[in-house]
């Protein structure tokens, strides 16, 4: 598959690394776990959006674009990653920020993800959560378009076939990684939400004939509905790399058990996998995505979902930055001395 068809901007910090979690894996005492750090990708802290951010932005470049509008909730990784590429790709930037937690915490509204958006040079407005906000941003451009702006609109989480691309080439990367090493996949994990990372894993590990499992686990979205967007964003992708009717619907398989009250709002389990990564393993996760991720998969590993023997991936979507937004989550009064 020939991705260099496509515009785009080499800023990632690529390959990220494979690794093994030995201590994770003896706490846990189910399959052999491994991760994949895509919280390395660079780009202002890193995370899973600066791979789509590479294809799209070149997207933007090339069609002359000299500001690019987004959205996202709060404490958006995609936010913050938006606003870095165009710090150093020379535009402007404005993000919708979607208040969906309804959090009147000043770190949360202010430290974190919020900060970078700030310190790069973005500027951000604040609107209720509810309704939608790619329509939203969509109606904003054409007001920008009418002033003179030259406009490139990205929706949320950069969840579209452009930026679905990233997520193909990960999958080859991953897969040319483990063919070196001589390392049999069993099975791929990643927390899922805008769709746009699982939907280009599968089209890349399907169209590769991987026969890797990938299995999401929700932050957002019920079952019938996370499944749906995955796969209608997995297959115009696949269209659009010329391989239509390589993902079949049974190819996209999310579990939504882990979402907990909602969105963006911390779970006991995803805190309490942020603290088996960072005290076992010294990787930190957030508390919106890759901890109700990792969450879902120790539980599904304690259930035995995943058996002794295997050989299993877990996909670090990056976010630690969030965690600054979120102290009032954590009690470490014990740790004090």
């Amino acid at each position: 598959m020939h991705l260099a068809r496509f515009p785009r901007r080499f800023l990632a910090h690529l390959p990220t690394p494979l690794e093994r979690l030995d201590r994770l894996t003896r706490e846990l005492g189910g399959p052999e776990i491994w991760i994949k750090r895509d919280d390395c990708t660079g780009m202002s802290t890193g995370g899973n959006k600066t791979r789509k951010l590479e294809f799209l932005m070149a997207e933007a470049e090339l069609e002359g674009a000299d500001i690019v509008l987004t959205q996202g909730a709060t404490q958006s990784n995609h936010a913050r990653q938006t606003a870095a590429f165009a710090a150093k790709m020379g535009m402007q930037c404005h993000i919708v920020l979607e208040d969906r937690t309804g959090s009147n915490n000043a770190n949360y509204n202010n430290n974190g993800n919020v900060l970078l958006d700030h310190l790069h040079g973005a500027t951000t407005e604040k609107r209720p959560g509810g309704g939608d906000f790619n329509a939203l941003i969509e109606e904003m451009a054409v007001e920008m378009r009418a002033d003179g702006k030259k406009v490139y609109t990205i929706p949320g989480g950069g969840s579209n076939p452009t930026g679905a691309l990233g997520y193909v080439n990960c999958a080859f990367e991953m897969l040319n990684q483990v063919n070196s090493s001589g390392i049999k996949i069993d099975h791929m994990v990643t927390a899922t939400g805008s769709a746009g990372t699982q939907a280009g894993l599968i089209v890349g590990l399907k169209a590769m004939n991987a026969q890797i499992p990938l299995l999401g686990i929700g932050v957002r979205a019920p079952k019938p509905k996370q499944e749906e967007n995955v796969y209608n964003l997995a297959c115009k992708t696949a269209e659009k790399l010329g391989c239509p009717g390589v993902v079949a619907r049974e190819d996209v398989v999310a579990n939504t058990d882990y979402v907990g009250e909602g969105y963006g709002i911390p779970t006991d389990s995803g805190l309490e996998a942020i603290q088996m990564f960072a005290e076992l393993e010294a990787i930190l996760l957030d508390p919106v995505y890759s901890a109700k991720g990792a969450a879902g998969f120790i539980d599904l590993i304690r259930k035995g979902h995943f058996k002794k023997g295997e050989r299993v991936v877990f996909l670090h979507t990056g976010g630690s930055v969030a965690l600054f937004g979120y102290d009032a989550a954590f009690d470490f009064s014990n740790r004090w001395s």
